[in-house]
């Protein structure tokens, strides 16, 4: 059930809706995968910050 997928509708500027489309056909992704795949990025290196600034903080008490 962790594999299921949530529908989401999402509104682009027509420019950026082009340069991920471009982005996406260089690495051979679907403009949905590419999306997924940028977002999924995100949310790993904000949790890898989050992470060692929680270290970070309790390093200092």
């Amino acid at each position: 059930m962790e594999n299921e997928k949530k529908q989401l509708p999402l509104r682009l500027s027509k420019k950026l809706y082009n340069e991920l489309c471009a982005w996406a056909e260089d690495d051979f992704r679907s403009l949905n995968g590419q999306i997924e795949y940028l977002l999924t990025e995100c949310v790993k290196k904000r949790g890898k910050k989050l992470k060692d600034k929680n270290l970070k903080n309790k390093e200092e008490l």
